[in-house]
């Protein structure tokens, strides 16, 4: 080994135990470094290594994916619902998010289940159809929609946007900025990336995005309904104990014969159940088939509850309950 790269092993040694101390740590000693030759590859590649896991960001060991990518309100949900330090993962579709904690590689999952303004969100209902996973909590989410952008709103030209944040800000956008061109963008977070680079074009999206991007404030909460909100389900394994205030999310499947679904609430009815919510869903691989998906107040391991699931489950052609999980009514705003 030449002189010179043992002078530059030195080096690299030093810097990766300077950046583990940065990090409030302390590297391992190592026996080739200590005897005073040069480091070898495999001891190189082992201090870079454990530099990283020793200055990685601790976190409870919580792992959550999520609709991404960052600053998305998938990504605000999981926040405000989990807090720091979990280590969140983005995902760039609801199947991907489903597909993680299938697979084990999250603990937990962030799926939006339905907006106040536009209703429900089709794609994670498709994937409930498919792999019900379990429900065990979940989080409203005011969604406030600001118009990010570098000029003046006289100077857009064009609005980027999801679908959905688009559709939100309809009345809006067709009052204030008429011959603007909207154009759909997989994410609000995309929205703003491109607002950046381009003066024209102004984005849909979070205050904490604007932040992110430095991209200031053209207009605020610009979306129709003042009220604005988006449900999300909490996916994943185990289940909530009982807290007095539940719910419990079923999909069911009751024989195509005329008054089988009216036969079926007749249950909850008897047994003077609320039912929050019920969407109907095309069963995959069938015409004119439904699932149905439903919300009730509630917990399955209430005896009310249980006797009308197990009603409910006789009468049915399928029936996969999802989970019971405390009612969220913290909406704050933000």
């Amino acid at each position: 080994m030449s002189d010179e790269l043992e002078r530059i092993d030195r080096q690299l040694e030093a810097l990766l135990r300077r950046r583990a101390e940065a990090a409030g740590k302390t590297l391992p000693a190592d026996q080739e470094s200590a005897a005073g030759r040069p480091l070898s590859q495999a001891s190189i590649e082992e201090f870079l290594a454990c530099a990283e896991r020793l200055t990685r960001p601790r976190t409870n060991g919580r792992r959550v994916a999520y609709l991404g990518p960052e600053y998305s309100y998938s990504h605000l949900a999981a926040l405000k619902y989990f807090g720091e330090p979990t280590a969140f993962l983005p995902a760039a579709t609801i199947a991907g998010v489903f597909a993680a904690v299938a697979r084990g590689d999250c603990d937990r999952g962030v799926v939006p289940v339905a907006n106040s303004t536009d209703g429900r969100v089709v794609d994670t209902l498709d994937n409930f159809a498919r792999q019900p996973l379990s429900i065990c909590g979940e989080v409203l989410l005011p969604i406030h929609h600001y118009l990010l952008g570098h000029g003046p709103r006289g100077a857009v030209r064009e609005v980027h946007s999801k679908p959905q944040a688009l559709s939100q800000c309809r009345n809006w956008l067709a009052h204030y900025l008429p011959a603007a061109r909207l154009v759909e963008v997989s994410s609000t977070t995309t929205a703003a990336e491109t607002a950046v680079q381009r003066p024209d074009v102004a984005a849909i999206a979070s205050l904490e995005a604007g932040r992110r991007y430095g991209l200031p404030v053209i207009d605020e909460q610009i979306e129709d309904q003042r009220d604005n909100t988006t449900r999300f389900a909490i996916i994943g394994p185990g289940e909530h104990a009982p807290t007095g205030d539940d719910k419990t999310s079923v999909v069911f499947q009751v024989p195509h014969v005329p008054g089988a679904l009216a036969d079926a609430l007749s249950i909850l009815k008897d047994g003077k159940l609320n039912l929050t919510s019920i969407e109907s869903f095309p069963l995959p691989g069938t015409r004119g088939e439904y699932l149905f998906f439903l919300e009730l107040e509630g917990h399955r391991a209430d005896p009310r509850v249980a006797a009308a699931l197990a009603k409910l489950a006789a009468q049915s052609v399928r029936i996969d309950v999802l989970g019971s999980y405390p009612r969220d009514r913290t909406v704050a705003a933000n």
